[in-house]
């Protein structure tokens, strides 16, 4: 039996605005510390070059990342136009360059083209795992690995700006888009190359949007006192478990229920509009608002599907 790990049994989400040049993983451990949380994970990685909104679940919170990993979101990225690298990003050595001399038509043409459903095969350094390793483990011993395509969704592209070789653009898009590969697709279409300079998530649907830096959770800490177990500073930050799931729908269940429905047994509905069995659902009492997990319409009730045991602070 593995060793239990020692922390607080806190559940909550923190929304950290990320910084540049750390991984999402240094990132949740600064703040895991800071809170001294038992359990903690983040939902959908930021590269180190990649700023913004990193969604960061403790305890209970976990069993809701899954969900939030399947949302749409929105990245504003800034594009080095003449110059495609290894990695399609400023870290990667230059492999190609070419003269810029586009028309802004030229840009519009490249955004309408690749706006809309398409296929898109993830960059070797990218995250994706092969045989239990990821892609850019390969990559930085030059080895090739086959990768396959997927279909994604680019629902929106905003041409934000547009200066000789400079390009930014505001691009919402589906679960599993590299922005570096589109990034590098689009320089291939517009025949100069093309690599990402900055980039940084503004948006994932169904997350509060309430993030907090490190700089300020730094100062929230220093208010608290570990000896003493007093961590409320920064325990007032910590948003409920479904502030990553806001896009699913709320239904309420009489808190007499509640017990029923947390062990796993179907339970009536007080509130709600009946969804297909396909729809998921945030589970609510409706005394006093507690998430009781996420369920499903079946037979008139509601049926659990992810429980939580939510720990108090």
């Amino acid at each position: 039996m593995g060793r239990r790990k020692s922390g607080r049994d806190i559940s909550g989400v923190i929304v950290l605005d990320k910084p540049l040049e750390l991984t999402s993983n240094a990132a949740l451990q600064k703040v895991r510390r800071f809170f001294n949380a038992r359990k903690g994970g983040h939902t959908g990685a930021l590269d180190p070059l990649a700023t913004g909104v990193l969604p960061l679940c403790f305890g209970e919170a976990t069993k809701l990342s899954h969900f939030a990993l399947e949302a749409d979101k929105t990245y504003v990225v800034t594009a080095q136009l003449g110059v495609r690298t290894t990695t399609s990003d400023a870290e990667g050595e230059i492999v190609e360059q070419r003269d810029v001399a586009l028309e802004r038509t030229a840009i519009e043409a490249a955004v309408k083209h690749f706006t809309g459903p398409q296929a898109q095969s993830p960059s070797m350094f990218s995250a994706l795992k092969h045989e239990g390793r990821p892609l850019y483990y390969y990559a930085r011993q030059g080895i090739e690995v086959p990768r396959k395509s997927r279909t994604i969704h680019i629902h929106h592209i905003a041409l934000l700006a547009f200066h000789g070789d400079q390009l930014t653009l505001e691009v919402t898009c589906s679960k599993g888009t590299y922005i570096r590969t589109l990034i590098d697709d689009m320089g291939q279409f517009l025949g100069c190359g093309a690599h990402v300079t900055a980039l940084r998530r503004t948006w994932i649907e169904g997350v509060n949007d309430d993030m907090v830096t490190l700089e300020e959770l730094a100062e929230r800490a220093a208010q608290c006192d570990p000896e003493q177990g007093d961590y409320a500073a920064l325990d007032a930050l910590l948003l409920p478990c479904d502030a990553v799931v806001q896009q699913i729908p709320e239904v309420l269940i009489a808190a007499a229920d509640g017990p029923r429905f947390s062990a796993g047994n179907p339970a009536q509905p007080v509130s709600g509009e009946v969804q297909p069995e396909t729809t998921i659902l945030r589970v609510k009492t409706d005394s006093d608002g507690e998430l009781l997990g996420l369920g499903y319409w079946r037979d008139n009730k509601i049926v659990p599907k992810r429980v939580l045991g939510i720990a108090k602070n």
